[in-house]
């Protein structure tokens, strides 16, 4: 392989199919595979992030479904045995190429708030730093239902975007995205997607795997959304051998499927804010020239005029979802005052705007 490399910082999400086997025993042979090529990128000196699924299926394969459990506690258990289990296989595997990994457990809550966000990012970057390669992963152990990330498919979008990386790489056991049933043999992989492309909700399959939360509907919606914020997105089959070389070789044609970015780039605000939909504190209901403006291209603050209606209770910092008259959410935002002073100032035209262009975040 050429020593020109496609990206210099990347984050690669690789899934349970992919380290495991259909008994949840895990894929020694992937496991390995996966770290002859991150050593090779890690010696050229790109900065890689992994997000390992995996934990739940092993610790399924290493103790079975043990006695009667309900879902969270069945989930509570084998994450707990299998953590160990995923994390002691990678360190052994990195070992050989005298690289240091770390274990980062997360749960959704610790993105809730700007302060544990920037922590997060302290961590990570200080282990990149310090040439550690950092190994995320949900922690399931101590995760409830309401709490939990849709998948390590959502934890990979965030962590790519806190951390600037040029490229999320997501590793599965299929091509890519296709454009019907990935068994038929009619369909295609999608090669590219952009901003401009039309939605593939119906033509995606929604089946999940084995082990896994999610599934490539899933995948599909975090691709566009970390597209949206600048970075490009590559899903990729994780089986096949020097995938992840293959993506960082630009003159190798892989077959899978791209999302090419954006050119505008969000703030690491905004990014932040993109990701924080669950945790919103209130809602404010906007009226069609509201909506207009801060669905045009031109930088658009919220402004007390154009609320209607106002719900729930929040104070100043707290985030709020924006939704049109007919209940569409059209955006997450940053209040500048609680909701006392919001519910004062509404469809007042001479007061500061309730959400700032800079604190919010317009969806798709």
């Amino acid at each position: 392989m050429k020593t020109h490399l496609r990206y210099k910082k990347i984050t690669v999400k690789v899934g349970s199919n992919v380290l495991t086997k259909s008994d949840g025993t895990l894929n020694d042979a992937n496991i390995s595979h996966l770290v002859d090529q991150i050593a090779f990128l890690h010696r050229k000196g790109v900065e890689v992030v992994l997000v390992s699924s995996g934990a739940v299926a092993a610790g399924r394969g290493e103790i079975g479904n043990g006695r009667k459990l309900d879902t969270v506690s069945a989930r509570q258990l084998w994450s707990a045995v299998g953590q160990v289990k995923m994390i002691n296989k990678w360190t052994e595997a990195f070992k050989t190429y005298e690289i240091v990994c770390a274990q980062v457990l997360t749960t959704k809550e610790n993105f809730s708030d700007r302060l544990h966000y920037l922590n997060m990012k302290n961590c990570i970057s200080t282990l990149i730093e310090n040439k550690v390669i950092p190994i995320v992963n949900e922690n399931d152990t101590i995760s409830v239902t309401e709490l939990m990330f849709t998948d390590n498919d959502e934890l990979s979008g965030l962590i790519a975007s806190m951390e600037g990386s040029e490229a999320l790489i997501i590793l599965s056991n299929i091509d890519g995205i296709y454009d019907g049933s990935p068994e038929l043999p009619e369909s295609k992989v999608i090669r590219e997607v952009t901003s401009k492309s039309k939605p593939l909700n119906e033509a995606i399959s929604t089946s999940k795997s084995s082990f896994g939360r999610g599934g490539m509907l899933t995948k599909y919606h975090i691709a566009r959304k970390v597209a949206k914020g600048g970075i490009n997105v590559h899903i990729a089959n994780g089986m096949k051998e020097n995938t992840l070389l293959k993506i960082m070789n630009p003159e190798e044609d892989l077959v899978h499927t791209t999302f090419l970015s954006e050119k505008k780039k969000s703030s690491n605000v905004k990014k932040w804010i993109s990701y924080s939909e669950s945790f919103a504190k209130g809602e404010l209901v906007v009226n069609e020239g509201a909506r207009t403006a801060l669905l045009s291209d031109l930088a658009s603050s919220l402004l007390p005029v154009g609320v209607i209606s106002i719900e729930g209770t929040f104070e100043k910092g707290d985030l709020v979802k924006i939704k049109d008259e007919d209940g569409k959410l059209i955006g997450i935002g940053k209040a500048e005052y609680n909701s006392d002073k919001a519910l004062k100032f509404q469809g007042n035209k001479n007061k500061k705007a309730i959400v700032h262009y800079d604190y919010l975040y317009i969806m798709e």
